[in-house]
C-alpha cells in the first residue's frame, strides 16, 4: 500500500535537463586527485550524478533519480541504439569501473578502491533511472566542510575525452584554491599565486590520468594527455589555459599550468603592439623612440637581463621595448609602490623560474600576464 506515495515522491527528485545545466558537482579533493580506473562514459555519468546530490540535504538512502529522456539529452544521445548503448555503459561502470584513493594516515598512507555506483535500477516503460552511490563513496560528496572543489556540471558535458576530464578536475581544484586563499587570505602571496599556475610533476601527471604505462614517449603523452585535453578545456568550459615544460637535465620533468577565467571578446581583442590610438604614423614613430629611450635607462629593463626574462639581442628589438615600457613597468611601478623594489625583484625572479620554452616573440604579453595576475593578488592581501 506504501508503495504508491513512495512512487509519487521519487518522481518529484526526477530533474529536467534544465536544472541539469545549472548544476554545480562538489566533490572532496582526495576523490580529484584518486586514479579513476573508467573511461569517460562512466566518469560523466558519476558527474552527472554526484550533481544531483543536495548537499544541504543529502540523501539518507543515497540515491538519485535521474530522467532518461534528459540523461541521453545530456550524453547527446539520439541513434537507435541508444537503449543498449546506456545498458552497456552502465554495467562497464558497475564491472570496471572504480576510484583509487590514497589519503594520509598516521605515518603513511591509506589506500581505498570504491566502485562508486554499484546500483542503477531503470524500466524500459519508464522514464525514471535510480542511480544509487556506494556508502564508502559518499564521505567524498557531502558534508564538506573543507579540501573540497565546486565546479559547473555543464563544463564536464562538452568534454569528450577521459583526460581531459581528469585534467579539469584538477585545474579546477587549483583555482578554486587561488579564488579562497586571494580573497580569504592565509597564504603568502607566492603560494596563491602558485594555486593559479600549478605544478605537476611527469610521474604525477601519468599516475593521475592512469597512464604510467602507456604513451611511453614524451611526445605522445603530451599529445594526448596535455595538448588535447587542453584544447577540449579551453574551447568548451570557463577556463583558458596554457602550460610550459619544465626540463631536469634534457628530460621533461614536470608541467606548469596557467589558468586563467575566460574574459569577453573584447578583453582577449587587446594586444600590446596595438597603437591605434596614435593615427598619424610620424607620432606612432616618435612616440615609439621615446618608450624605447625610456625603456633602456629602466631599472626593470635590468632587473629582467639579470633573471635572463630579456636578452641583449632581444633589446634591439624597438617594439618590445616600446611594448615594454608602455604596458609593462607601469604594473612593475604599481608593484614597486606596494612592495617596494625588492618586491619588484622577487616576483621577477619567481616568473623566471616557472618559464620554460616560451615564445621570445610573446615576452612583453608574458611578463604583462604575470604581472596582471599577481597585482590583484597583493592589492587584497594588503586590504585585509
Amino acid at each position: 500500500m506504501s508503495s504508491i506515495p513512495e512512487k509519487q515522491e521519487n518522481q518529484k527528485q526526477v530533474l529536467t535537463l534544465n536544472e541539469l545545466s545549472k548544476r554545480k558537482v562538489v566533490e572532496h579533493n582526495s576523490l580529484i586527485t584518486s586514479i579513476a580506473k573508467m573511461d569517460k562514459t562512466p566518469l560523466k555519468m558519476f558527474e552527472l550524478a554526484v550533481s544531483c546530490i543536495n548537499t544541504e540535504e543529502p540523501p539518507k538512502d543515497n540515491i538519485v533519480y535521474l530522467s532518461k529522456r534528459d540523461l541521453f539529452a545530456f550524453f547527446k544521445v539520439s541513434d537507435n541504439d541508444k537503449h543498449s548503448r546506456f545498458k552497456e555503459a552502465v554495467e562497464k561502470m558497475q564491472k570496471q569501473a572504480f576510484f583509487q584513493i590514497k589519503e594520509e594516515a598516521g605515518k603513511g598512507f591509506k589506500f581505498k578502491s570504491i566502485v562508486p555506483i554499484p546500483y542503477v535500477e531503470w524500466t524500459d516503460y519508464n522514464d525514471e533511472v535510480k542511480i544509487e552511490f556506494h556508502r564508502e563513496i559518499m564521505p567524498y560528496l557531502i558534508n564538506l566542510k573543507k579540501n573540497f572543489t565546486q565546479h559547473a556540471l555543464s563544463d564536464i558535458a562538452e568534454l569528450n575525452s577521459k583526460y581531459s576530464i581528469i585534467l579539469y578536475r584538477w585545474l579546477s581544484m587549483n583555482y578554486s584554491q587561488y579564488e579562497h586563499y586571494s580573497t580569504k587570505g592565509g597564504r603568502r602571496a607566492e603560494q596563491v599565486e602558485s594555486y593559479r599556475n600549478p605544478s605537476i610533476s611527469i610521474k604525477e601527471l601519468r599516475i593521475m590520468t592512469d597512464t604510467v604505462n602507456d604513451y611511453e614517449r614524451f611526445q605522445s603523452l603530451e599529445t594526448w594527455i596535455l595538448k588535447k585535453p587542453i584544447e577540449e578545456i579551453n574551447a568548451h568550459t570557463h577556463f583558458n589555459v596554457t602550460y610550459d615544460k619544465i626540463k631536469a637535465g634534457r628530460s621533461i620533468d614536470s608541467i606548469v599550468f596557467h589558468i586563467e577565467k575566460k574574459r569577453t571578446a573584447e578583453d582577449n581583442s587587446y594586444k600590446l603592439d596595438d597603437q591605434a590610438y596614435i593615427e598619424d604614423k610620424k607620432q606612432k614613430e616618435e612616440t615609439e623612440k621615446d618608450l624605447v629611450f625610456e625603456a633602456m635607462k629602466s631599472k626593470y629593463t635590468q632587473i629582467l637581463l639579470e633573471n635572463m626574462l630579456l636578452s641583449p639581442y632581444e633589446m634591439t628589438d624597438t617594439a618590445l621595448m616600446a611594448g615594454l615600457q608602455a604596458h609593462v613597468y607601469p604594473l612593475y611601478d604599481e608593484l614597486k609602490d606596494l612592495r617596494g623594489l625588492n618586491g619588484v625583484k622577487d616576483h621577477l625572479s619567481y616568473v623566471a623560474s616557472k618559464q620554460e620554452d616560451y615564445s621570445k616573440r610573446n615576452i612583453a604579453k608574458y611578463l604583462k600576464k604575470a604581472i596582471e595576475q599577481y597585482l590583484p593578488t597583493v592589492k587584497r592581501q594588503d586590504l585585509s
